[in-house]
């Protein structure tokens, strides 16, 4: 990781940005609108080796930090939800753009985050084909259940239902339309690891496909416990002393779709995926539920994606154990 010695640290929303500048000791504060003038007014201001470290706030934080690494500052990009807990640290009392910029510039110089790499543009493409194709199912199944509901009354207006009908119909021909094209980009850039990922017991088109998208690749991430924890499916322990004793869940804090998805998948490789079947089996023998048991399953099919992808592998029960750590 490279070192920097100032520390800048960035609070961006979609109309301005806040900047705080660590500098010898003191902090400079600033304020710029978020557009390519704000852009060139900052890189003008920066002190040299500077490093600048700003949040992942939705999509408005990347014009900003690709400007700044084609121009050759060091960048990083923190999940927000990090710095929330940095200020509650610090017993932080006080919320503004200022004082957010201010934080994430101390954080900055405390913990010196690895720097942020701009992502390919077909990545960007297969994650807002994936984002729209999301939100299309959320409005079918929104219709489709208040049709239902108008149907269950016996006085469904004629036109009405024509209508709601119809709009089921052009929303479900954008989904694979999309779901279509995105398929397509990905066998593009990554024929070869869909193939090795569809080769696992229990993971299909779909999810191999997603597995691609959250990861960037499966670049974004250098070992599979990151990529389980961003995913949200690894588990959150909920003990302290002799007398708590929580139960142990998943942590809900990723992306609910992909884990819907190896949810469902783990049902299948609990059969035919020799490593999943024998963990399964291994938890029920010890007296654990069977949800727990499916989504330990779940867990391990991710981590064979991981290794199989990073080590450009098929999968082959017979060493398993050697590809799948």
């Amino acid at each position: 990781m490279q070192t920097q010695s100032n520390y800048t640290g960035i609070d961006i929303s979609k109309a301005f940005f806040d900047v705080a500048v660590m500098e010898s000791g003191s902090i400079r504060y600033h304020h710029f609108n978020n557009d390519q003038a704000g852009f060139s007014a900052l890189f003008a201001i920066l002190p040299e080796s500077s490093h600048v470290v700003m949040e992942a706030s939705g999509p408005y934080y990347l014009r900003l930090a690709c400007y700044l690494h084609a121009k050759g500052i060091a960048v990083s990009v923190v999940n927000p939800l990090v710095i929330r807990r940095f200020c509650q640290m610090r017993m932080s009392r006080a919320k503004t753009d200022k004082k957010d910029a201010g934080m994430i510039a101390q954080y900055a110089k405390m913990e010196k985050p690895a720097l942020w790499q701009p992502p390919q543009e077909h990545v960007i493409a297969l994650q807002q084909m994936e984002a729209l194709v999301a939100g299309l199912q959320k409005e079918y199944t929104a219709i489709s259940n208040q049709l239902e509901s108008f149907l269950s009354t016996g006085m469904m207006d004629k036109k009405v239902k024509t209508l709601m009908e119809n709009e089921l119909i052009h929303k479900q021909n954008l989904i694979d339309r999309l779901t279509g094209e995105m398929e397509e980009l990905a066998k593009k850039h990554y024929s070869r690891m869909l193939t090795d990922l569809e080769s696992i017991p229990g993971i299909g088109r779909k999810t191999a496909m997603l597995l691609i998208v959250v990861s960037g690749g499966f670049s974004r991430f250098d070992d599979y416990r990151k990529l389980s924890s961003y995913i949200g499916i690894c588990p959150r322990i909920f003990e302290s002393g002799s007398s708590v004793k929580g139960k142990a869940r998943i942590c809900k804090m990723g992306m609910s779709r992909i884990r819907a998805l190896l949810y469902v998948c783990a049902w299948s490789a609990r059969r035919c995926n020799k490593a999943c079947r024998e963990l399964y089996e291994r938890l029920l023998a010890k007296g654990k539920a069977k949800k727990l048991a499916l989504i330990a399953v779940a867990n391990k099919l991710l981590k064979q994606a991981f290794a199989i992808a990073t080590k450009q592998n098929t999968y082959n029960e017979n060493y398993c154990k050697n590809i799948c750590f």
